[in-house]
């Protein structure tokens, strides 16, 4: 049963009123600063590789979002929320969390992970969850913050996912309309200072147990028509409540033709000590693992299909784009039964036959990178590329016509560092480099600052 109004059904999969707030909104998103562009210079993806992520939304410690916020979201929308949420399972188990994660560990499978903060108004992560013991949160809250913060981004995804909090009292507004429900009428009107303060508190949260947070999800419509306050208010929270120089956030996915490039706002700073920007991410997918609370049926087909050809990440991959997959976690538990685990099983499985120069990253890794990419300036003098980077960035990789007799050297941070020779853009690591074609691609890791490889 599919009922739940969200970014995903209202603004991303196309259509006339999707094609019209598109037209409305995205323009007046500001890119911000930018570095003139070389000539004779491309950055390539990381690794000469085509990223992958794994968005996973609605999740958190122990509660099952879906459970307890049926009858809430049913408050204000009673004909469209029927669903029997009493026999839906209350907790999705870290015993389901640990399985999950296995699989992923094995794979090599990244993404992003949602903790909401106030589930439903159940109880807060902080300080106590009620059904469930002290010691029981205590051991899910470590078990995120060793076993699955190295390798997936941990989000707020605000504060309660239903109702509207007020900062100042820790307490939900009292009128119960639409217009405090944080999935719809919550953020509309506002102000990137007014978001940049709900955001701020949702981080605190999460910094209060230890969950370190260079990002945020929006739940359903939240931000919609405040795209240009919503980019802005999250590079604030984040830069206020963890010091990020890139922050990033999820609000939209485009299942259509679009380009799901990410987009780089809000560059400033860049010749300074002090330089700054937020990303905007964009899934390529729909919840194909079965839905948001988890009644729907898993259509693995619709990411890959069968025969490995068909399907939404093929199309993306071919382009080159990231691909970030996008689910619900009630939907990858099954309410118990883990249809939406084995459908995810299935589309991994497939992308390992298919294919051999895929990377998987979490949200903030290819953030970083599609920062980096816009925003260090490249020159080229002959044989000498020079790098100017607000950003540090993991593997970065350039390719650059060049004799075949050039070997690159590279200067980083003011010192010599070897490059090792690698046999074909495939096995491109930190500080290595390789001949493909009439180019050579070199692949390091870019300091914050100046570097120079020369040919």
């Amino acid at each position: 049963m599919r009922a739940h109004p969200t970014r995903r059904d209202v603004l991303a999969l196309g259509g006339a009123a999707a094609g019209s707030l598109l037209g409305r909104v995205l323009p007046a998103q500001e890119p911000g600063e930018r570095p003139p562009r070389t000539e004779g210079a491309r950055v390539l993806n990381p690794r000469a590789r085509v990223p992958l992520s794994f968005i996973i939304d609605d999740s958190t410690c122990l509660v099952n979002l879906a459970h307890f916020a049926i009858p809430q979201f049913a408050e204000v929308f009673p004909d469209r929320y029927p669903q029997d949420w009493r026999r839906l399972p209350r907790e999705i188990p870290d015993a389901f969390v640990r399985k999950f994660m296995g699989f992923c560990r094995e794979h090599g499978v990244k993404g992003k992970y949602s903790i909401v903060p106030y589930p439903a108004c159940v109880g807060w992560i902080d300080r106590g969850m009620p059904g469930w013991t002290r010691k029981e949160l205590e051991a899910s809250l470590r078990f995120v913050r060793e076993e699955v913060a190295p390798y997936w981004d941990i989000h707020p995804e605000m504060v309660s996912h239903t109702w509207g909090i007020d900062t100042r009292t820790g307490r939900p507004y009292p009128d119960r309309t639409e217009k405090n429900m944080e999935n719809w009428g919550f953020s509309v009107g506002r102000s990137a200072e007014f978001l940049a303060d709900y955001l701020g508190y949702a981080l605190r949260l999460l910094k209060n147990v230890g969950l370190p947070c260079e990002g945020i999800t929006t739940p359903g419509g939240f931000g919609s028509r405040v795209m240009p306050a919503l980019a802005q208010g999250t590079l604030m929270a984040c830069r206020d409540v963890f010091g990020v120089d890139v922050a990033h956030y999820f609000r939209d996915l485009y299942t259509d033709g679009r380009s799901v490039a990410p987009l780089v706002q809000n560059a400033a700073g860049l010749d300074t000590d002090d330089p700054r920007c937020v990303v905007s991410l964009i899934g390529c997918t729909g919840d194909w693992t079965g839905g948001w609370d988890g009644l729907e049926e898993p259509e693995p087909d619709k990411f890959i299909t069968e025969d490995l050809r068909g399907g939404r990440l093929p199309e993306v991959i071919a382009r080159g784009e990231p691909a970030i997959l996008v689910c619900h976690w009630p939907g990858i538990y099954g309410n118990g039964d883990e249809r939406g685990l084995k459908a995810f099983r299935t589309v991994v499985e497939r992308l390992e036959k298919a294919y051999d120069h895929l990377l998987w990253m979490k949200n903030a890794e290819i953030a970083r990178y599609w920062a980096a990419k816009a925003c260090t300036r490249i020159q080229r003098e002959g044989r000498r590329l020079s790098f100017q980077a607000p950003f540090a960035c993991p593997a970065f990789t350039v390719a650059v016509e060049a004799p075949p007799e050039a070997v690159p050297r590279l200067v980083a941070g003011g010192a010599p560092r070897p490059l090792r020779e690698v046999p074909g853009p495939l096995r491109l690591e930190a500080d290595t480099w390789t001949r493909d074609g009439r180019e050579t691609i070199v692949c390091f890791d870019l300091p914050k600052g100046g570097s120079v490889v020369e040919l």
